[in-house]
């Protein structure tokens, strides 16, 4: 069977209950359950939490939370692998055993339905242990700067300042939507950056990683440009 799993913890200190929170017209967490409903590749969509709350919500948008996940699993310092891993673990004890999982954020509100089945397919067909969304740096990351201390300015690698860009390999990061993966890759918290992963290009316009206030806000002017007035 395949699962989607969407960890959404109650404890989002930057944005306080940001996985809830209202976004163009519905809880934030919508998005991701919604879209994932709308691919037709899951059995089942679970949401991960430990937050009474937030299961609510999970459960009024159609997703399934047959667990409260456990504190140790839901404070700053726990990584997307071991949460995926508990929900695969529960639910291969409690029902089918599922054989490709689906890791959805909670705050993807541009995650589309097509790109988890286009993530599904690359994952099939390359054969690789994980599947997931990357997008491209809007500029080259060989000329990255730095400011130090006294406000004054370097290049992290000043034998780039000649070269063009345009001559430059391109470089890519994760999208922080979704990340498919075989039940065994997760089972054994294999990482999910290296060569046996495989990469779903997304478009940069489609992509806003949300941690912080000014993220939120670039995330919902993205949105209005969207949506038709």
């Amino acid at each position: 069977m395949r699962l989607a799993v969407i960890p959404a913890r109650g404890g989002s200190k930057r944005i306080p209950r940001k996985n809830i929170k209202p976004f163009g017209g519905r809880p934030m967490i919508a998005w991701s359950i919604h879209a994932a409903a709308e691919s037709g590749c899951f059995d089942r969509i679970i949401v991960s939490t430990d937050d009474v709350e937030i299961a609510e919500v999970a459960r009024a948008q159609g997703a399934e939370v047959p667990f409260l996940r456990p504190a140790e699993l839901s404070d700053d310092y726990t990584g997307t692998i071991p949460v995926i891993a508990h929900a695969l673990e529960w639910q291969n004890a409690n029902d089918a055993r599922a054989d490709e999982v689906c890791c959805i954020y909670a705050t993807a509100p541009f995650v589309i339905a097509a790109d988890l089945r286009r993530g599904l397919d690359i994952l099939r067909e390359t054969r690789a242990d994980f599947a997931f969304s990357v997008t491209s740096y809007a500029s080259p990351i060989q000329r990255a700067l730095r400011i130090r201390g006294d406000n004054r300015v370097e290049m992290f690698d000043p034998a780039q300042f000649e070269t063009r860009s345009q001559d430059l390999e391109e470089a890519w990061h994760d999208a922080g939507q979704f990340y498919w993966g075989r039940a065994d890759a997760w089972l054994t918290r294999k990482a999910l950056f290296g060569p046996h992963a495989a990469s779903v290009v997304l478009p940069r316009h489609l992509v806003q990683d949300i941690d912080t206030p000014e993220d939120w806000r670039r995330a919902e002017l993205m949105f209005q440009t969207m949506v038709p007035t």
